[in-house]
């Protein structure tokens, strides 16, 4: 029985043009192809005028690959401006700046900052540390180029959607562990942060119907982690969850539907965050599931993203 009774009725448009999809490893390349050509119809092929719109290649960790950014400047704000390194979602196995890149405009324009958006490696092909690492030689490249870019290095934050808020959270424990990076916030929308929800039976039938499902998270973490998620010894910066301390993290702000997957293991870690004496501002959106954003026009779109604008603005201006 479906649970599209429970969906915003401004949402379920979206699921008649989006009908579910299974990932497997025969699959997988025809929803990566599919995420491309969406991201080849996006306005934003021809950035405004007020933004500047550059790839650059960052030099990975040790022997890995370089790592392909995209950064996107507004022309007219004073130097130096804050920066918002942000992460594209996927599933750990999809996607690509470009998927983003109209938010990444949007978010430069209003808010006056630097937005530098990672191409980091996909799973299954490349597993485990490589995704953290390649963004955090992005993040570390940006922030030692700061003075070049016109960044102010103090007024940087990290974030992202889904796999991409999972790699921020990690960010953020890498960040601090590593003592070479400081961050002043992190942006986590619905993010994937615990691979232990791909193997849990306790779920209610209504959390994950749609979009992004238990057999698509399975996959995604499956192929991240090189074996089968929710065993021992997982680290927390392949799912930030698994971090037993949480305390000197920089504020965070947390929102996901409550038809999400993610819906626990996000109001958890929200929790935990608090408990550890981190500000933490959680919004769950009633109604709304994985990926809802794609129905532009539906107010609780426009509330969310209203919201995370409004956060990140707090963030990187702060009073």
């Amino acid at each position: 029985m479906s649970s599209k009774e429970f969906v915003d009725p401004q949402l379920r448009g979206l699921l008649d043009q989006f009908p579910g999809f299974t990932l497997t490893a025969s699959t997988l390349d025809q929803m990566r192809n599919l995420l491309a050509e969406l991201a080849k119809l996006a306005p934003s092929d021809k950035p405004p005028d007020d933004v500047s719109v550059e790839e650059r290649l960052v030099a990975g960790r040790e022997d890995t690959p370089d790592v392909r950014v995209l950064m996107f400047r507004p022309r007219q704000a004073k130097a130096p401006r804050p920066a918002y390194f942000h992460n594209h979602g996927g599933g750990y196995v999809m996607g690509s700046p470009e998927m983003t890149s109209d938010n990444s405009i949007a978010l430069a324009r209003e808010l006056g900052c630097v937005v530098v958006s990672a191409g980091y490696r996909l799973a299954p092909e490349t597993a485990f540390p490589g995704q953290i690492e390649d963004c955090y030689a992005a993040l570390k490249w940006l922030h030692a180029h700061a003075e070049e870019l016109g960044v102010d290095p103090q007024r940087i934050a990290v974030g992202g959607e889904s796999a991409g808020a999972g790699l921020a959270a990690a960010l953020a424990l890498l960040a601090r562990d590593r003592k070479e990076i400081p961050l002043i916030f992190q942006l986590l929308v619905y993010p994937m942060i615990d691979d232990r929800t791909a193997v849990r039976t306790d779920i209610p039938s209504h959390q994950g119907e749609f979009i992004w499902t238990r057999e698509n998270n399975y996959f995604g973490w499956m192929s991240l982690l090189g074996r089968e998620p929710g065993g021992d010894n997982v680290s927390p910066y392949a799912a930030a969850a698994r971090a037993r301390d949480l305390s000197g993290l920089p504020p965070a702000f947390i929102r996901v539907g409550s038809l999400d997957l993610f819906l626990e293991e996000d109001m958890n870690y929200a929790s935990r965050l608090l408990r550890a004496g981190v500000p933490t501002e959680l919004h769950v959106y009633p109604g709304a599931f994985h990926g809802f954003e794609g129905a532009v026009d539906a107010d609780v779109t426009k509330r969310a993203v209203q919201s995370s604008r409004d956060a990140l603005r707090r963030a990187l201006y702060p009073e």
